[in-house]
């Protein structure tokens, strides 16, 4: 690899820490203005963006234990945040689903950040976009596969 190369790299490695860092520091403001830990807060986020999901699926998504999952899923249930519903495929399941209405509630805190990041998009060819949703998601697997290395199989 040569020299320039190199420190292109180390670039990206910075920079990504850099944006791991303040995404981890606004999802914990967003947290604490809603009365959640940063843990309840992501589970909801899986929530928002995979619909229903039982128990287990959260298990899996998270990497918490079993019976963290069932405890944290009470907490969000008695803050209003979730419901329990029958699983329409096998009786002996449930589905936890995110409350609508607390989402809507929550958007007006995502305002800037969205409206922001649309404005910076439009410097940006869609050619450009395209390689960097590539590469968001591609380092969304890395970050997946590196967390399973030390909590072990996750899902999603």
């Amino acid at each position: 690899m040569s020299s320039e190369r190199a420190s292109l790299v180390e670039e990206v490695l910075l920079k990504a820490r850099e944006l791991s860092t303040e995404t981890v520091m606004f999802h914990t403001a967003i947290a604490d203005q809603r009365g959640l830990s940063a843990v309840e807060s992501k589970v909801c986020d899986y929530l928002a963006r995979l619909g229903p999901l039982t128990p287990k699926d959260l298990t899996g998504y998270s990497g918490l234990a079993p019976a963290s999952v069932t405890a944290l899923v009470d907490r969000l249930e008695g803050k209003g945040l979730v419901r329990r519903l029958p699983h329409p495929a096998d009786r002996r399941k449930v589905l936890i689903e995110l409350d609508l209405a607390t989402v809507a509630a929550a958007a007006p805190l995502w305002d800037h950040i969205v409206s922001s990041t649309v404005r910076l998009c439009e410097r940006y060819t869609d050619e450009q976009l395209a390689t960097v949703i590539e590469f968001l998601g591609e380092a969304a697997k890395l970050t997946h596969e590196s967390a399973e290395m030390i909590t072990g199989p996750l899902t999603g």
